[in-house]
């Protein structure tokens, strides 16, 4: 089975690159998708966020506080190194999970979708490496029509690594800023060329 690692920037495209990738019968696990299940009420990694970070950052739901959390650790280098020892280490056990039970059902390929791939350290366990990207410009557009603001934006491009350094360590680059239809035929070759 040949295992490809999905990465770039923060609102570069991941998530439509998934989505689009899914459409064409490709099992793909998003770890935002994995990393937002970890912290649902009742699960260990929530108790420990709490924990780390105090009961405010639950609300009287159960809930974590997303925008509360995301605060105090985009705004400090070590309270975002101790929410990463929290999440990091069940996200990749869960995606590692999930590809045993690919490679048993006898799948042909299957991706990962990994923001920080890189910078955790997981590049060696693929055997092929995309990197969606976009112009800044781009980027600050769709991260704005998030509601983001300026120094939202900016705190979360602090906390990974540029875009460029992904795209040279990478083996693939779909640009994202064009059409639906490019960007999935840019996915086509990719695929075709990887597997």
């Amino acid at each position: 089975m040949k295992l490809i690692g999905l990465t770039g920037g923060i609102g570069m495209g991941k998530s439509t690159s998934g989505r689009l990738l899914s459409e064409r019968n490709i099992p793909v696990v998003d770890t935002d998708i994995t990393a937002r299940q970890l912290v649902e009420p009742g699960q260990p990694a929530l108790a420990e966020i709490r924990d780390a970070f105090g009961v405010d950052i639950i609300d009287a739901r159960g809930e974590l506080r997303r925008d509360e959390l995301a605060g105090k650790v985009f705004s400090d280098r070590a309270a975002l190194a101790t929410l990463e020892k929290i999440l990091h280490p069940r996200i990749r056990k869960l995606w590692q999970t999930e590809v045993a039970t690919w490679r048993e059902r006898g799948q042909k390929s299957g991706v990962i979708t990994i923001p920080l791939l890189f910078e955790t350290g997981a590049a060696p366990e693929f055997d092929a490496i995309i990197c969606v990207a976009c112009s800044a410009e781009t980027q600050s557009r769709r991260l704005r029509e998030r509601g983001w603001s300026l120094e939202q934006i900016e705190q979360r491009l602090a906390s990974q690594w540029p875009v460029e350094k992904k795209i040279a360590q990478s083996d693939f680059v779909v640009w994202t800023d064009t059409t639906l239809d490019v960007h999935a035929a840019q996915l086509d070759r990719i695929i075709a060329a990887a597997t």
